[in-house]
């Protein structure tokens, strides 16, 4: 008997070619554009940098991905923050990961 799984999920499909471009057009659009602008281009630097060295697009699509999920949530965490809830009980995500070099 084998261990391995009967079926290999299938990859998630590639982003469009120019979703990346789209993508920090709508970061800088965004109110946090001071911010998440110099995020999204280390963390796209970092990936085209592991790219060119492994030949393979995975680190960028993750990327676009990545970014895709925070503007997509965003809407949601200013609703959040400005409906006044109560998250006094919530822990810094600094103590559970520590700091980002």
């Amino acid at each position: 008997m084998s261990a391995q799984p009967d079926h290999i999920p299938a990859p998630p499909p590639a982003p469009a070619p120019a979703a990346a471009a789209r993508l920090l057009a709508r970061i800088r659009a965004d109110h946090r554009a001071h911010r998440w602008q110099p995020a999204f281009e280390r963390d796209w630097a970092k990936a085209l940098e592991d790219s060119r060295q492994t030949y393979d697009l995975t680190p960028l699509h993750e990327v676009v991905r990545t970014w895709q999920g925070r503007l997509h949530t965003a809407p949601a965490v200013d609703a959040f923050v400005a409906g006044g809830m109560d998250d006094e009980d919530g822990i810094d995500l600094e103590q559970i990961i520590g700091t980002r070099p």
